[in-house]
């Protein structure tokens, strides 16, 4: 265990010379009654003493003092948590194919729209994370609970030159995989939102494959028709949608092929996923229960005080 503010501890000092005091003043008590030299009168005053009753609420009182002190210092320990590993990971096309208008207002913006439905009716007890890719791929939010952090990092995807959907699978098995420590692998699932076409990195095939390896299935949803082009450089150019090569991989890794998404297609997705529930070990406050310990003693000083000498310690 260790303290964030071990300062406190320095309240400890007058706590002991508190108790010092205490045991002081009972030993000179019992000093001034042996000098009561008429034992047999002293045994008809006071036939009975309360014992060791009479110091249990001072020492209940001085076990409060103590803990409260260790509860201001901040205690921290080592604490072992249960954590959800089932995991999915979004996986969004961002290359310049996409700024298509073949869809409504075009390819990117509607392929923006189904992920942040996804992402809202995503159950909170999934890990999210997300994926983009043009000429390569990266982690923008590794998996995580906080749905908000998923739902900006969405906003601010832009568009960008290439298309590495290989690359996006296995940055997404990369991100699944770091989850947590656990020999065991986490059930998981990849939903990648593309037009189709990769234009580099490593093969749709050989990504396909890994995925079915580590027995993740990869789900596509295609965006864009055949006659799909975008304007570069003054010129239109034809930029149509593979969707051939998405359900191949689909296919291929276990998963579902869409050419539209809808969240009643899209929950498929979670239902199957099942879940797996984990732990960690992290370092927690535990100040709380150093606090409710004090006043349990207090409790107890206080009770003992009224029910045996009538007044509070």
């Amino acid at each position: 265990m260790t303290l964030l503010a071990p300062i406190w501890l320095l309240l400890l000092i007058p706590v002991a010379l508190l108790a010092v005091t205490y045991v002081i003043v009972q030993l000179r008590r019992s000093a001034y009654a042996v000098r009561f030299t008429n034992l047999d009168l002293l045994d008809k005053v006071a036939p009975t003493g309360p014992g060791w009753r009479r110091h249990l609420p001072a020492a209940a009182l001085l076990l409060m003092f103590a803990l409260l002190v260790v509860g201001f210092a901040r205690p921290q320990a080592e604490v072992t948590v249960p954590r959800e590993r089932a995991t999915i990971m979004v996986a969004f096309d961002v290359s310049a194919s996409m700024g298509a208008t073949d869809v409504s207002p075009n390819r990117f913006e509607a392929a923006k729209q189904a992920a942040r439905q996804f992402v809202r009716g995503l159950p909170e007890r999934f890990n999210l994370g997300l994926v983009s890719f043009s000429s390569n791929a990266s982690i923008a939010v590794p998996p995580t609970t906080d749905r908000q952090a998923v739902l900006m990092a969405i906003d601010r995807l832009s568009m960008d030159s290439g298309t590495a959907i290989g690359e996006a699978v296995y940055s997404s098995l990369e991100a699944i995989a770091s989850l947590d420590s656990q020999e065991e692998a986490p059930p998981a699932h990849i939903v990648l939102l593309s037009d189709g076409s990769n234009t580099t990195g490593r093969t749709v095939t050989d990504a396909a494959a890994e995925a079915a390896n580590r027995g993740v299935p990869v789900t596509t949803i295609a965006y864009g028709t055949p006659g799909g082009t975008i304007n570069l450089s003054g010129r239109e150019v034809p930029v149509p949608v593979d969707g051939p090569a998405l359900r191949g991989m689909a296919e291929a890794a276990g998963g579902g092929f869409y050419e539209a998404a809808s969240g009643d297609e899209l929950q498929a997705v979670y239902d199957d996923i099942g879940t797996s529930v984990g732990f960690r070990t992290e370092r927690q406050e535990v100040w709380q229960w150093f606090v409710a310990a004090g006043l349990i003693f207090a409790l107890i000083a206080a009770v003992t005080s009224m029910l045996w000498f009538s007044r509070l310690p």
